[in-house]
């Protein structure tokens, strides 16, 4: 026979196995143990928390500070002051040795003065040549970095110049299907361009 039971059917079971309980305990036994047991059960199933309760976890009251809220003002002076100090290291040449990252045929490369590059590509410059990479992506110094949306533009100019024009070493290429008396070998050999980077100058002023 099915029988439901409630939040008071359970407290009087309870409270009857308790009482049953203590009745075949000795005499020395404290029955303020099953009191305090049956006062937090009590206490505890009398709780009624609400439709919109959640529960505290590491989802619901995440262990970082909460943000404050977006303000455009806050924003526009913190950009300000930024621009400010930015400017000032700028003007004063305080920023160490600059790097940038720069897009260069069909590449990324991170450069700084004196470097050499390797582009596995022909360029349209005799040796001796010199060119500006205009595609920079982000330029730093010690105590700043610039990125760009994509490009910083007019903004950041790195200039380089044509070392050596030479060609790689070749490789073969080798295809190959068994039993079908099948081989193609090709050789490539691909052009290379060797660029030094001679000067990363950034503008006097961002704005």
């Amino acid at each position: 026979m099915a029988m439901t039971l409630g939040r008071r059917n359970i407290s009087g079971m309870l409270r009857r196995i308790i009482c049953a309980s203590a009745a075949h305990l000795s005499p020395n036994t404290e029955k303020s143990a099953f009191v305090s047991a049956l006062t937090r059960f009590q206490s505890s199933t009398s709780i009624v928390y609400p439709a919109s309760y959640v529960p505290p976890t590491s989802l619901s009251r995440p262990p970082w500070p909460e943000l404050p809220p977006y303000s455009p003002e806050e924003e526009a002076r913190r950009h300000q002051a930024l621009v400010q100090k930015v400017n000032a290291l700028i003007e004063e040449g305080q920023y160490g040795r600059l790097f940038a990252v720069v897009h260069f045929a069909a590449r990324q490369w991170k450069v700084t003065n004196e470097d050499l590059i390797l582009i596995e590509n022909h360029l349209d410059a005799e040796c001796g040549d010199r060119i500006r990479m205009e595609k920079v992506l982000l330029v730093g110094g010690s105590d700043f970095t610039l990125v760009g949306k994509p490009l910083l533009g007019d903004l950041v100019q790195v200039q380089a110049t044509v070392i050596e024009k030479t060609q790689s070493w070749p490789m073969v290429h080798m295809r190959f299907w068994k039993r079908h008396r099948f081989q193609k070998k090709r050789i490539i050999v691909q052009p290379q361009t060797v660029l030094r980077i001679n000067t990363i100058h950034i503008s006097p002023r961002l704005c």
